[in-house]
């Protein structure tokens, strides 16, 4: 055991109205192991607790106020007081506006590559292809430098996710009650469907635009930036935030205003008993390398993979340039690209209502075999009728959109909303930055090779592309099955104690820091409490 783990922190017992809830936090460091304090020192110490926990019920109960605990009477998980206020809404409105950018660099890009304006501008080589009367459906859009246009605003998202030190799930995680952190968190996806379905209906517009459509939707990228850099200037810190940076009062305040009441106390002891553990933390991406740390990583960085072999951004980036190859002309095509970022839209509202109440597993489940099932079929349905050189009828191709869109209605309430909110409401405190960027970084990488592969690898498997998505699917539900566990309704600071401690296979990689080595190195030193002996 490292002594830091058994020092008090004053400076945090002063800010506290209960300092059971510190001692809630390190608990079963001191108790569950068989570490002694030297005597004199516990008994004075267990005194100045007991006299303090007096004093605070007196003056509650003088006042007519309810005592401050940390557990529910029925060992269940806290409540704590508060409402979702307007002011969270709005904030939670203007930081979802990153996740609009996000979907729009999606959807713009996709619908820009099949312009022919923007073709003979930039890949000649492409459009010459793409006239030729006899030339495969399944390849005439392979264009290595044409992929590396759309998967480049990856990479540079890849390079910047390791630079922020907040994203906006991690935002959103925070600045959430606890019952309506899931819908809450939706928003960056809902705004991720709302750029998507933006861009679809602009490229729609701007196609016949000539020569210069293109630009006109490559240009308004800017807008949704200008409004997220100028509501940056005005939203909130989350009190996490606040109080890690040592700003109690500030932080105090936050939290009343964002949670519309005064009785915030519990809920602040115990975000302060966070940030006094995650202070001792001087390295947090050394700290993701431990067993104990490996869970919430291993959970983010799976899913983030998981979300793109689903195949949802090859659809996505590519929706009108796929529309084409099977029948649909340009116009067509752009119009069923509407079409199914309209359903993205609609299908997340779903996500929003039911991902507090369903739960997330439920949902992650119920969406594999429906995305299965779509996946399986579009394959079957382009194999058995579409050749390289003839494109579906009319009716099948009708038929494909239809698949198509069920499949999004699958993914948009939850592998789109999920993938973000799990990892951003599963790490502790002293590691969920560093925890959260490895995670955002792992989305780019994986989304980078998807938008750079998805022509070549459609041009070389044809409809066996779909199969390709089905077996990952498949993957995905026997994974959440066995190995994700429920964080529905769990507050953020105590997913550690009821999720991973209690998972039937993620429990044995949390083990305390005092265990083995740590101990061995802690026997020969003193504590502020007296020497420890095993």
């Amino acid at each position: 055991m490292h002594d830091q783990y058994l020092k008090i922190d004053f400076d945090y017992i002063s800010h506290c109205s209960n300092p059971l809830v510190y001692f809630y936090k390190i608990g079963d460091r001191l108790t569950n192991k068989s570490i002694k304090m030297n005597e004199m020192k516990y008994r004075i110490l267990i005194a100045l607790l007991i006299i303090h926990t007096l004093l605070i019920e007196q003056l509650q109960v003088e006042s007519n106020m309810p005592g401050v605990v940390v557990v529910a009477p029925d060992g269940g998980l806290p409540q704590f007081e508060g409402k979702t206020t307007v002011y969270v809404i709005i904030c939670g409105i203007i930081a979802a506006f990153g996740g609009f950018i996000f979907g729009y660099d999606i959807g713009i890009s996709g619908g820009v590559t099949a312009m022919d304006d923007f073709l003979i501008k930039f890949f000649p080589g492409v459009y010459e292809k793409k006239l030729k009367a006899h030339e495969n459906n399944y390849c005439k859009y392979n264009n290595q430098s044409l992929q590396l246009f759309t998967s480049s605003l990856y990479l540079a998202a890849l390079v910047a996710s390791f630079g922020a030190s907040k994203a906006v799930p991690l935002f959103l995680s925070e600045i959430a009650p606890a019952q309506v952190r899931g819908s809450l968190n939706i928003l960056f996806q809902l705004f991720v469907t709302i750029g998507i379905f933006c861009a679809n209906i602009i490229n729609y517009i701007a196609s016949n635009k000539h020569p210069w459509g293109w630009r006109l939707s490559l240009g308004l990228a800017g807008v949704p930036a200008v409004v997220l850099c100028l509501g940056s200037l005005v939203i909130t810190e989350t009190p996490t935030s606040l109080i890690e940076q040592e700003k109690y009062d500030e932080g105090r305040d936050t939290l009343m205003r964002i949670r519309g009441t005064t009785n915030v106390d519990e809920e602040f002891d115990m975000i302060v008993a966070a940030c006094v553990l995650a202070r001792q933390v001087k390295d947090p991406f050394r700290k993701l390398m431990q067993p104990q740390s490996r869970p919430p990583l291993v959970i983010a960085i799976v899913l983030q993979v998981f979300q793109q072999f689903t195949g949802i951004n090859a659809i996505m980036f590519y929706a009108p340039v796929l529309f084409q190859t099977i029948g649909f002309k340009n116009n067509g095509s752009l119009l069923s690209a509407v079409i199914t970022g309209l359903v993205n839209v609609l299908s997340t509202f779903v996500s929003i209502y039911a991902v507090d109440k369903i739960g997330r597993k439920k949902l992650l489940l119920e969406a594999c075999i429906q995305m299965f099932i779509t996946q399986i079929i579009i394959g079957i349905v382009l194999m058995a009728d579409m050749t390289p050189t003839s494109a579906l009828r009319k009716g099948e191709a009708a038929f494909v959109v239809i698949l198509v869109c069920v499949f999004v209605m699958g993914f948009a309430w939850s592998w789109g909303p999920l993938g973000w909110l799990i990892p951003s409401e599963t790490f502790p405190l002293e590691t969920r930055s560093a925890g959260f960027a490895f995670a955002v970084s792992t989305n780019m990488l994986c989304t980078f090779v998807i938008a750079q592969a998805f022509l070549s690898m459609m041009c070389g498997m044809r409809a066996g592309i779909f199969f390709f998505f089905a077996a990952w699917i498949l993957v995905m539900g026997i994974f959440v099955q066995f190995l994700l566990p429920e964080t529905k309704g769990v507050p953020i600071d105590m997913i550690a104690d009821r999720v991973w401690k209690q998972h039937w296979y993620w429990k044995r990689y949390m083990v305390d820091e005092d265990d083995d080595d740590n101990l061995d190195d802690y026997k020969a030193k003193d504590t502020e409490f007296g020497p420890s002996s095993k």
